[in-house]
């Protein structure tokens, strides 16, 4: 599999502190530059960056899209860990009670494209997809 370069995603929230804590504690991404008004994460090797937005409306309604046989929050975004890693941040987010939108498991279980899932949501309601394959190489396979 070629070697995938850095994406950089910038979202707005209007409470900055309670990101701030849910992005690099709960988490557990380093934080990078930032400033009264932004804040920069390594978002498990990419660059998550969190704006203060006045007026910025949080909100937990999203459309959903059927897959597997559960309601998929769109949009959201994530990451596609190694299996392990995978495994001790959903042990880790269960300990904490994070309220999962999707709990943790393993969806089309023996078929390609293999995978371990889970969806939750920030403090500003901006869905978030964790993942990992069986077979990494089948990430694009159909």
């Amino acid at each position: 599999m070629k070697t995938i370069t850095p994406f950089h995603l910038a979202i707005p929230v209007a409470d900055l502190s309670k990101c701030r804590a849910f992005y690099g504690q709960t988490l557990g991404c380093p934080e990078g530059r930032s400033s009264e008004r932004w804040v920069d994460f390594n978002f498990f090797g990419h660059q998550l960056v969190i704006h203060q937005k006045d007026g910025f409306q949080v909100t937990s309604n999203h459309d959903t899209n059927p897959v597997d046989g559960h309601d998929v929050p769109v949009p959201h975004f994530g990451v596609v860990l190694g299996w392990d890693d995978w495994t001790a941040l959903a042990d880790k987010l269960k300990a904490i009670n994070m309220p999962f939108v999707i709990e943790p498991y393993v969806r089309f279980e023996g078929e390609v494209g293999e995978q371990a899932t889970m969806f939750f949501l920030d403090p500003e309601g901006n869905a978030l997809e964790f993942k990992a394959f069986k077979d990494v190489g089948q990430l694009f396979e159909s």
